[in-house]
């Protein structure tokens, strides 16, 4: 049963990779995929940024901090 799905859904796609480019096929397939998108709220978008942006400053600090204490150890031994 599973194969024959399979073998249904790889003849679709093919017959469907020979037709030529519908631009209104494309759009509409667009807009489905995106209502079905599950968008933040303004505040847990703020929240989240928030996050990310303090998580790579912390990042840098600490790769920067990490660099100075090689770079310093590499000029202590040559």
């Amino acid at each position: 049963m599973v194969k024959k799905d399979a073998k249904k859904v790889v003849d679709k796609q093919a017959s469907d990779s020979s037709d030529s480019f519908d631009a209104g096929s494309f759009v509409k397939g667009t807009r489905e995929e995106l209502s079905k998108v599950v968008w933040p709220s303004r505040q847990q978008l703020i929240s989240e940024s928030a996050a990310v942006i303090l998580m790579v400053g912390v990042s840098a600090t600490l790769i920067y901090l990490v660099d100075k204490l090689f770079g310093w150890a590499s000029r202590q031994v040559f």
